[in-house]
């Protein structure tokens, strides 16, 4: 029996195979298309016929559903060698920082418990940090699971893993992950960074006592500022209903480019269209670049945040 300690014990009574867990190549990750709340609902259905050892909430929560002696029904042909996370959120979605915290830790226990490698598997074969559309369709044929976007994470995850089990930076340098040692104060961490540990605390959420302990990953600084991808120009001449466009709405305001008399909203509408005309116009480009309509470098310029 195997349980990780970092994670909250909530077994499911069924949907899963007792003792099944064949061997442990590494750890697979998933996206729920759906909310923690439902998806541990859903795994206590007998109908449901599926199940993860693992999931993370997007606030930062993680379950433990299945202990990895057993068989979780998360990735068929793949479940018998593999351990499964399932992560909060939609298709198309990226994992919240939080979210990555909790893949690397689970990532850092299954290499302490099992020797998984923390490095990105190269397939149903390699062994480390997985994703469920890799299997292909003998695992399920779920091609969009759990999307690029997170599979562009899988790096992030990797690092951070090693970070906790002591193989990476550990943190030496402002800016960079911190792994709590033993001894180790929030003071001292702070005077050997030169950062406020007052800053330390606020970042990382820590309130009074201020207790720490080794092996905790800290944040030692605010994480960069991330930006909403160009969608193509194609995307915005099928006149997309999206939190994309209600992002890009409220830069356009906010560069003092609106031509909307409400919103903006998600709909994108001939006022999103003359709005960034405005914004082409004050970037001076030529007008035959100032039609409305979106250009990569337009959207780069603009700085739309990226949309959870």
């Amino acid at each position: 029996m195997a349980r990780f300690s970092g994670a909250t014990w909530r077994p499911v009574p069924s949907n899963f195979t007792k003792g099944g867990q064949d061997s442990v190549y590494g750890v697979v990750i998933h996206i729920m298309d759906g909310s923690l709340v439902g998806t541990d609902s859903w795994f206590r259905n007998s109908e449901a016929q599926a199940s993860s050892h693992f999931g993370t909430g997007r606030n930062g929560a993680l379950y433990q559903w299945v202990d990895t002696g057993d068989r979780a029904w998360a990735q068929a042909a793949g479940n018998r060698t593999w351990l499964s996370v399932e992560n909060e959120g939609r298709g198309g979605d990226s994992l919240t920082d939080t979210q990555l915290d909790r893949c690397a830790e689970v990532l850092a226990w299954a290499h302490k418990t099992y020797g998984v490698p923390i490095q990105v598997a190269s397939g149903v074969n390699g062994r480390g940090l997985g994703y469920h559309a890799m299997g292909g369709s003998a695992w399920g044929g779920h091609t969009s699971c759990p999307g690029s976007r997170v599979v562009a994470q899988l790096s992030e995850i990797v690092r951070r893993a090693k970070s906790i089990a002591g193989e990476g930076d550990s943190g030496g340098s402002p800016g960079g992950p911190y792994t709590v040692k033993a001894g180790d104060t929030l003071s001292g961490i702070g005077s050997k960074l030169g950062v406020k540990w007052q800053a330390l605390a606020d970042l990382n959420g820590i309130k009074s006592p201020y207790v720490i302990k080794p092996g905790q990953v800290l944040k030692t600084s605010k994480p960069k500022p991330t930006y909403e991808p160009f969608p193509g120009a194609d995307w915005f001449k099928r006149n997309p209903k999206s939190p994309v466009v209600t992002a890009m709405g409220k830069r356009l305001v906010a560069e003092g480019c609106s031509a909307y008399s409400s919103g903006p909203g998600a709909q994108w509408t001939d006022a999103d269209r003359e709005s960034f005309r405005k914004w082409q116009r004050k970037l001076g480009d030529a007008p035959a670049y100032c039609d409305g309509w979106p250009g990569k470098k337009q959207w780069d310029a603009l700085k739309v945040p990226h949309v959870s």
